[in-house]
C-alpha cells in the first residue's frame, strides 16, 4: 500500500468528502509516482450514506473522464468481506460483513470461506439478521460498523466479533483497490450506487404527503 487517508469529520461535525476528497486523491496519485503510474480508479458503490456514495461516484467519474483511466465500482460490503477473509484465513467458517445503516438497521452480506458471496447485500433490523443467522450450520466471523453497534444481538447467536478497535471493522481503500484490480468487483463495470433503501428525503416527502390535509 502506497498511501491511505481517512477523512474524518470537520470541526462542525459534518463529513468532509466534498471539500477534502480530491486533495486526498491527488496525494495518493503522487505517492504512486504521479497520474502516469496509475492504471485504474476504484470507487466504493455502497451501501452507505447517500451523500458519501454520490460524491465518491461523481468524483471517480470525473477523474476517469479527465485522465482516460478505466474505473471500477466495488460493493463496500465486498471490501469488508475481503478483510474478513484475511482475518479468517485457514478456517472454514463463513464471514459476515456489516455496516451501520442507521435507523436501527444494518446492511449485511455473507461470504463463504472461499470468498464467494452467499447472501446478496440486504438491509434488516439486527433482530431480523439474528434470526436469519440462526439458519446457518455454523456461526460466522463478523466485521464492520454494524457488528460493532449490534454486538449484543449478533453475539447472542454465537457470532464471533473482534474487538471494537480491530481494523477488520473499517472499510479499507486497499481492499476496494484489490477487488477492482482482480476483476472480481461484481458490478459489471457499471458505476451505479447501491442504496438498498429509499433516501431519507423521499421518506420525509412521502410522510408529509400522507399527513397533508386534503
Amino acid at each position: 500500500m502506497l498511501a491511505e487517508e481517512l477523512l474524518g469529520l470537520g470541526a462542525d461535525g459534518a463529513p468532509r468528502h466534498s471539500t477534502a476528497l480530491l486533495a486526498a486523491v491527488e496525494r495518493a496519485a503522487e505517492a504512486a509516482g504521479g497520474w502516469g503510474a496509475v492504471e485504474r480508479i476504484a470507487v466504493g458503490l455502497g451501501p452507505g450514506s447517500f451523500a458519501g456514495i454520490r460524491i465518491g461516484i461523481a468524483t471517480a467519474r470525473g477523474l476517469a473522464a479527465s485522465t482516460g483511466l478505466p474505473v471500477s465500482g466495488v460493493c463496500t460490503l465486498d471490501a469488508l468481506g475481503q478483510a474478513l477473509g484475511e482475518a479468517a484465513a485457514g478456517t472454514s467458517r463463513p464471514r459476515l460483513a456489516t455496516l451501520d445503516a442507521r435507523r436501527g438497521e444494518v446492511f449485511a452480506a455473507l461470504y463463504s470461506a472461499a470468498g464467494e458471496r452467499t447472501w446478496e447485500p440486504f438491509v434488516a433490523s439486527p433482530e431480523e439478521l439474528a434470526k436469519r443467522l440462526a439458519g446457518l450450520p455454523g456461526a460466522p466471523l463478523a466485521g464492520g460498523a454494524g457488528a460493532v453497534r449490534f454486538r449484543h444481538e449478533l453475539a447472542s447467536r454465537g457470532v464471533e466479533i473482534p474487538g471494537d478497535a480491530d481494523p477488520v471493522h473499517r472499510v479499507a481503500a486497499r481492499h476496494v483497490c484489490a477487488l477492482a484490480a482482480s476483476g472480481r468487483e461484481r458490478a459489471g463495470g457499471r458505476l451505479e450506487p447501491l442504496y438498498l433503501r429509499p433516501p431519507d428525503a423521499q421518506r420525509w416527502r412521502e410522510r408529509d404527503t400522507a399527513t397533508r390535509p386534503r
